[in-house]
């Protein structure tokens, strides 16, 4: 099982002290942080995209790409790739150059987004999220395993005899996930494929998240790429830690009532019970993450979120230290004693190349 870090890149104040980082110091504390990840032995660091603020993750490409000069292990990904106002074709060219580049340690996260105003700007229409999010990939699926591609649709000029480039190393397209935190009709797009599907599983019950990994486990059965336990899952999730539960709540409170996306509403502790933040001590934080397989089955890739809402950079790395050297062990020994044998691990570049030449 992968385990990982994903960031939206939030430039937010701290709330006890004011001080709002500058966009330059935020990417350069992304970078930090995902050094850091690599560092404490996690294997996936995956980037957002923004181009509205309070984000600066406008080019994941090439944020990603300078992370990837400066690691060896870590795998590169998105969270998300914007499908829906992004190219297919530019998608197709800057993820196979970025491949390239890292050796193969790279894979995609697509979304729509969930910023409505982003579209207008891309030359778009939110109206048309779900179409276009169906027909984008549609044309990036073919970008990659075809050579030469004729194509025509509803939302951009028709491609003639086009060849995207470069070609994906080894022959070998990017793993794609399809995530989403509320539409079916992305589970069903990511089941038809046989790619993954990632449930983001930070906002909503587990009831929720539980139908929507059920929905595509039952579909990636009727397109025949296996049984329903074997298509690829992954899940998101926010942590919190400190030694002491006490001290993790008492921290973090701040942090949580100014957030962007969740402060003002409800309270830590009804946020905590109804979602799958944990804020406590790390093994609070094993027991919960362990407690997702009860709902979701076995799934392949877990993805935390520990740096946003204002939260310093000195802080996060100490998060990192935790999950790293107190957390990750634990889930990682845990999982696979659960993991029956014909489920399948993450697919990598190595796995899926050597599926090829099988």
């Amino acid at each position: 099982m992968q385990f990982g870090i994903f960031t939206v890149g939030d430039v937010t104040p701290d709330p006890t002290t004011g001080r709002e980082p500058t966009d330059a110091e935020r990417v350069k504390a992304i970078t930090a942080i995902a050094l850091k990840a690599e560092e404490v032995g996690l294997d996936v660091f995956a980037l957002g995209e923004h181009h509205n603020p309070p984000f600066v993750p406008s080019s994941p490409t090439t944020l990603l790409g300078w992370i990837a000069a400066r690691t060896e292990r870590l795998l590169l990904s998105t969270s998300t790739t914007l499908i829906t106002t992004n190219d297919p074709v530019k998608i197709a060219e800057d993820y196979a150059m970025l491949q390239v580049l890292a050796d193969g340690r790279v894979d995609l996260m697509m979304g729509r987004g969930n910023t409505g105003p982003v579209y207008p700007w891309f030359g778009q229409d939110i109206r048309n999220g779900i179409p276009l999010a169906v027909e984008n990939y549609a044309l990036l699926h073919r970008l990659w395993r075809e050579e030469v591609v004729d194509w025509q649709g509803k939302f951009r000029t028709p491609l003639q005899s086009f060849t995207s480039t470069p070609r994906p190393l080894d022959g070998v397209p990017p793993f794609v996930w399809h995530g989403s935190i509320r539409s079916p009709e992305i589970a069903e797009q990511a089941a038809y494929y046989g790619d993954g599907f990632f449930a983001n599983h930070i906002f909503w019950p587990k009831e929720h998240t539980q139908r929507m990994v059920g929905l595509y486990r039952q579909r990636f059965a009727h397109y025949g790429h296996g049984d329903p336990d074997q298509a690829i899952v992954g899940l998101g999730g926010q942590v919190f830690m400190r030694k002491n539960s006490q001290d993790a709540v008492r921290e973090f409170r701040p942090y949580f009532d100014n957030a962007p996306v969740y402060g003002h509403g409800p309270s830590l502790e009804d946020f905590s019970r109804e979602t799958p933040l944990t804020v406590g001590s790390p093994q609070q934080v094993i027991d919960r993450t362990l407690g997702f397989r009860d709902y979701v089955g076995d799934y392949q890739r877990q993805l935390f979120l520990l740096d946003h809402a204002g939260l310093p950079l000195k802080t996060v790395l100490e998060q990192l230290d935790l999950l790293g050297e107190e957390v990750v062990p634990v889930l990682r020994k845990e999982f696979a004693a659960l993991k029956p044998a014909h489920v399948p691990d993450a697919p990598t570049h190595q796995s899926l190349k050597a599926r090829v030449a099988a």
